[in-house]
C-alpha cells in the first residue's frame, strides 16, 4: 500500500508536469528562436518521470513491447512524452558519432515557412535562415511542408534538425551540405530526388555568404566535420550519393535510415589518394538497404568503418559492402539477402574496387557473426589474429546483436510518424 499511494503522487506530480509543458509547447510557435521551455523544470520532469516508470515496472513488468534491442530507439522511443522531451534524443546516439549533441544546448527554432526564395537573404521562420544562425539551435516544423532547395543548404555548428511531428520533405532540389562545422544531428526527414546545383552565392552565416561552385547532388555531404549523427531518415533517388562522407570527416553515425532506390549509396573517403581521410572513422547501424540498390552500402577509403546490425534485404545490383586504398571494415551482425533472380551474378557482399588480389589480401576486412541468405557470401582478407589494433579502430560502442534479431531492430528504419502522447512508429 506504501509504495502504491507513493506512486499515485509520483504520477499526480508528472501529470501536472506534463500538463504546463503540453500548454507551453501548443502557444509558443513564432517563427524565429524560442527560448528553452522551462530547462529546469523539464529536468525535473524527466527524473520524476523515469521514478515512476521503474516503480511501475516493478509493479507490472517491463513493456516489452516497444523494446527491440536497438539501442538508440530503447533509449527515447518508448516515450510517448517525445513532444516535451525533444532533447531526450541528444543522449541516445551511438557509435563513432555518438559524441554529437547537435543544438542540444540552445534555444528551439521553428521553420513555418517552406518557401527558398533568396540563398542570400533567407527569411525568418525558413529552414535555410535557422541552419545558418551562429547559436546551438533545436529546429522543429509547425507542420507538415515540402522544402525545394534552390541552392544547397549549408549549415552551421551545434544544430539538430527534428522532423518528428511533422512529415517534412527535402526535395527535387538541393539538399543538406554539413561542411567544416561539428556537432549536428539530422533526424526524421524525408530526403529524396536530390539534384546538382551550384555556381551562385549561398549564405553560410549571418554574417558571410560566397560563392558556391557546383554541388553533385548527395542527399547530406558531410565534408572535413566531425561529431555528426544522420538518424531516422528515409533517403532515395538523389543524383550523386545519399550520405557522403569526405575530406576527413570523423566521428560520425549513420543509423536508422530507410534507403532505397539509388545507385551509389554511401561513398566514405575522397579519393584513393588523398591520405587525410586516413582518420576517418563512421559508423553504420541500424539502416535497411532496401529495393533498387546497387552498390556503395558503404564504400570506404583509407579509414575505419563499422558496419554492424544492418538489414540488406533485397540483393544488391553490383555489390554491398565495397572499398578502395585499405580500408579497414568491421562487419557485424549485419543480414545479407542476396536476389539470385534479379541479380544473377552479385551474390558477393564485398569488392575490392583498387588493385588485384597481391595487394588487397593484406586489408583488414572481416565478417563477424553476419548472415548470409539466398547464396550471399563475404570475402575477408587480411591476416588473422594480426590485426587487432586496426580492427579496434573500427570496433565503435555498438555492441553487435545477433544476426537473427536484425530484422526487428531495424523494422523502424527510416521516418517516423510521431503523434503527441503516442510513441513515434514507423506508420
Amino acid at each position: 500500500m506504501a509504495v502504491f499511494e507513493w506512486s499515485k503522487r509520483m504520477i499526480c506530480s508528472c501529470v501536472l508536469a506534463l500538463f504546463v509543458f503540453s500548454f507551453i509547447a501548443e502557444t509558443r510557435t513564432a517563427p524565429a528562436a524560442l527560448d528553452n521551455p522551462e530547462e529546469v523544470a523539464s529536468m525535473v520532469s524527466i527524473i520524476i518521470r523515469n521514478s515512476t516508470e521503474r516503480k511501475l515496472m516493478q509493479l507490472r513488468g517491463s513493456p516489452s513491447s516497444c523494446v527491440t534491442g536497438n539501442a538508440i530507439d530503447d533509449c527515447w522511443r518508448c516515450d510517448t512524452n517525445w513532444l516535451n522531451n525533444r532533447k531526450r534524443l541528444a543522449a541516445c546516439a551511438i557509435g563513432f558519432g555518438r559524441n554529437a549533441i547537435g543544438g542540444r544546448d540552445g534555444q528551439f527554432y521553428v521553420v513555418t515557412d517552406p518557401s527558398d526564395n533568396d540563398a542570400v537573404n533567407p527569411r525568418t521562420g525558413t529552414i535555410r535562415h535557422a541552419v545558418i544562425q551562429t547559436e546551438p539551435l533545436w529546429i522543429v516544423f509547425q507542420r507538415d511542408m515540402v522544402i525545394q532547395l534552390k541552392q544547397e543548404l549549408i549549415m552551421n555548428s551545434y544544430k539538430t534538425i527534428d522532423g518528428r511531428g511533422a512529415n517534412v520533405h527535402i526535395a527535387n532540389g538541393a539538399c543538406i551540405t554539413i561542411q567544416n562545422i561539428k556537432h549536428i544531428i539530422i533526424h526524421g526527414l524525408h530526403i529524396h530526388g536530390c539534384r546538382p546545383t551550384g555556381n551562385a552565392l549561398v549564405r553560410s552565416t549571418p554574417s558571410h555568404f560566397g560563392w558556391r561552385g557546383m554541388a553533385d547532388g548527395d542527399a547530406v555531404s558531410i565534408f572535413g566535420s566531425r561529431d555528426v549523427w544522420i538518424d531516422h531518415n528515409s533517403l532515395s533517388k538523389c543524383a550523386d550519393g545519399l550520405v557522403d562522407v569526405v575530406m576527413a570527416s570523423t566521428a560520425v553515425t549513420i543509423s536508422n535510415n530507410d534507403l532505397w532506390h539509388h545507385n551509389e549509396v554511401m561513398l566514405f573517403g575522397h579519393s584513393n589518394s588523398y591520405k587525410g581521410d586516413k582518420v576517418m572513422q563512421v559508423t553504420v547501424a541500424y539502416n535497411h538497404f532496401g529495393e533498387g540498390l546497387r552498390q556503395r552500402m558503404p564504400h570506404c577509403r583509407q579509414g575505419y568503418c563499422h558496419v554492424v546490425n544492418n538489414d540488406y534485404s533485397s540483393g544488391w545490383g553490383i555489390y554491398a559492402i565495397g572499398g578502395s586504398a585499405n580500408p579497414t571494415i568491421n562487419s557485424e551482425g549485419n543480414r545479407f539477402v542476396a536476389d539470385p533472380k534479379r541479380y544473377p551474378y552479385s551474390n558477393q557482399v564485398t569488392k575490392r574496387t583498387s588493385g588485384d588480389k597481391s595487394e588487397w589480401k593484406n586489408w583488414n576486412w572481416r565478417s563477424k557473426g553476419d548472415l548470409f541468405l539466398n547464396g550471399a557470401y563475404f570475402v575477408e582478407s587480411g591476416a588473422t589474429g594480426a590485426n587487432s589494433e586496426a580492427y579496434a579502430k573500427a570496433s565503435s560502442d555498438v555492441k553487435a546483436q545477433k544476426s537473427s534479431k536484425v530484422r526487428t531492430i531495424t523494422s523502424a528504419a527510416g521516418a517516423l510518424v510521431c503523434r503527441r502522447n503516442r510513441m513515434c512508429t514507423r506508420k
